[in-house]
């Protein structure tokens, strides 16, 4: 899918339905109307919160900040090996 303003390429949810691609915030299919599973939400309680003093993002699995886009792996990698 890719975006109408600038062409650049937009993640996407696939109906399970009819196959239609979607917005991955999507509830329903933009094609044929059937509720699109939802993703699990995060456990708050185990998020990592970004290391950076002045930013409120959580790192990912792969240790990158969710608003700064900062790689943090060394913090990713020692939460890893404590638990």
């Amino acid at each position: 899918m890719q975006c109408p303003h600038c062409g650049g390429d937009l993640e996407e949810t696939i109906c399970p339905a009819c196959g239609a691609a979607n917005l991955p915030m999507a509830l329903y299919c933009s094609q044929c109307g059937e509720r699109l599973p939802e993703e699990p939400s995060p456990d708050l309680a185990e998020r990592i919160l970004c290391p950076d003093g002045a930013c409120i993002g959580i790192l990912n699995a792969q240790g990158e900040c969710s608003q700064c886009g900062f790689a943090y792996k060394n913090v990713a990698a020692s939460e890893e090996s404590h638990g």
